[in-house]
Protein backbone atom coordinates (compact mmCIF):
# COMPACT_ATOMS: atom_id res chain seq x y z
CA UNK A 1 0.00 0.00 0.00
CA UNK A 2 1.48 3.39 -0.85
CA UNK A 3 2.25 6.01 1.74
CA UNK A 4 -0.14 8.20 2.60
CA UNK A 5 -2.97 5.50 2.03
CA UNK A 6 -3.32 4.58 5.47
CA UNK A 7 -0.08 3.73 5.93
CA UNK A 8 3.25 5.73 6.92
CA UNK A 9 6.71 4.32 6.26
CA UNK A 10 8.67 4.22 9.28
CA UNK A 11 12.41 2.24 9.09
CA UNK A 12 11.43 0.96 5.71
CA UNK A 13 8.80 -1.13 6.86
CA UNK A 14 4.73 0.12 6.66
CA UNK A 15 2.94 1.02 9.99
CA UNK A 16 -0.38 2.35 10.27
CA UNK A 17 -0.60 6.08 10.25
CA UNK A 18 -2.94 8.49 9.38
CA UNK A 19 -2.63 9.89 5.38
CA UNK A 20 -3.39 13.33 4.56
CA UNK A 21 -6.00 14.89 6.44
CA UNK A 22 -7.14 12.03 8.37
CA UNK A 23 -7.67 11.69 11.94
CA UNK A 24 -5.15 10.15 14.12
CA UNK A 25 -5.91 5.66 14.54
CA UNK A 26 -6.90 5.39 18.07
CA UNK A 27 -9.33 3.97 20.39
CA UNK A 28 -11.68 7.01 20.94
CA UNK A 29 -11.48 8.10 17.23
CA UNK A 30 -12.67 4.43 16.28
CA UNK A 31 -15.46 4.48 19.30
CA UNK A 32 -16.83 7.92 17.51
CA UNK A 33 -16.53 6.75 14.30
CA UNK A 34 -19.02 3.82 15.53
CA UNK A 35 -20.97 6.27 17.26
CA UNK A 36 -21.68 8.78 14.01
CA UNK A 37 -22.33 5.69 11.94
CA UNK A 38 -25.53 5.07 14.24
CA UNK A 39 -26.08 8.67 14.28
CA UNK A 40 -26.24 8.10 10.21
CA UNK A 41 -28.35 5.28 10.98
CA UNK A 42 -30.54 6.36 13.35
CA UNK A 43 -31.55 9.52 10.49
CA UNK A 44 -30.04 11.85 13.01
CA UNK A 45 -27.13 13.07 10.68
CA UNK A 46 -27.26 12.92 7.17
CA UNK A 47 -25.02 10.44 5.10
CA UNK A 48 -21.69 11.67 4.27
CA UNK A 49 -22.01 9.90 1.01
CA UNK A 50 -25.17 10.81 -0.33
CA UNK A 51 -26.23 13.92 1.74
CA UNK A 52 -29.98 12.53 2.87
CA UNK A 53 -31.14 10.98 6.09
CA UNK A 54 -32.54 7.89 6.23
CA UNK A 55 -33.95 5.19 9.17
CA UNK A 56 -32.24 1.78 9.47
CA UNK A 57 -32.82 0.65 13.16
CA UNK A 58 -31.87 -2.79 12.38
CA UNK A 59 -28.17 -1.79 11.34
CA UNK A 60 -28.14 1.12 13.73
CA UNK A 61 -29.33 -1.96 16.61
CA UNK A 62 -26.64 -3.79 15.29
CA UNK A 63 -24.15 -0.88 15.64
CA UNK A 64 -25.30 -0.17 19.19
CA UNK A 65 -24.27 -3.76 20.21
CA UNK A 66 -21.16 -3.48 18.50
CA UNK A 67 -20.80 -0.31 20.78
CA UNK A 68 -22.27 -2.45 23.92
CA UNK A 69 -19.68 -5.17 23.30
CA UNK A 70 -16.77 -3.00 22.96
CA UNK A 71 -17.93 -1.13 26.52
CA UNK A 72 -18.03 -4.76 28.15
CA UNK A 73 -14.17 -6.18 26.52
CA UNK A 74 -13.02 -3.23 27.34
CA UNK A 75 -13.83 -2.50 30.59
CA UNK A 76 -10.75 -1.86 33.17
CA UNK A 77 -8.57 -1.49 29.96
CA UNK A 78 -9.05 2.21 28.98
CA UNK A 79 -7.93 5.16 30.48
CA UNK A 80 -10.08 7.31 32.10
CA UNK A 81 -10.54 9.78 29.52
CA UNK A 82 -11.59 6.65 26.97
CA UNK A 83 -13.68 5.71 29.69
CA UNK A 84 -15.64 8.85 29.80
CA UNK A 85 -15.95 9.07 25.98
CA UNK A 86 -17.24 5.09 25.77
CA UNK A 87 -19.75 5.81 28.84
CA UNK A 88 -21.09 9.05 27.65
CA UNK A 89 -21.49 8.25 23.90
CA UNK A 90 -22.90 4.88 24.51
CA UNK A 91 -25.62 6.45 27.27
CA UNK A 92 -26.16 9.01 23.78
CA UNK A 93 -26.50 6.62 21.02
CA UNK A 94 -28.95 4.37 23.64
CA UNK A 95 -31.17 7.38 24.04
CA UNK A 96 -31.03 8.04 20.03
CA UNK A 97 -32.41 4.80 19.11
CA UNK A 98 -35.29 5.03 21.61
CA UNK A 99 -36.09 8.56 20.41
CA UNK A 100 -35.58 7.23 16.64
CA UNK A 101 -38.03 3.46 17.32
CA UNK A 102 -40.70 5.94 19.17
Amino acid sequence: MPEGKGFTMKNGKQQPGTGKGMPPVDFSTFILSLYSSALVQLGEMEDPATGTRSKNLDLAKQTVDMIIMLEKKTRGNLDNDEANLMTSLLHEVQMAFVKAKG
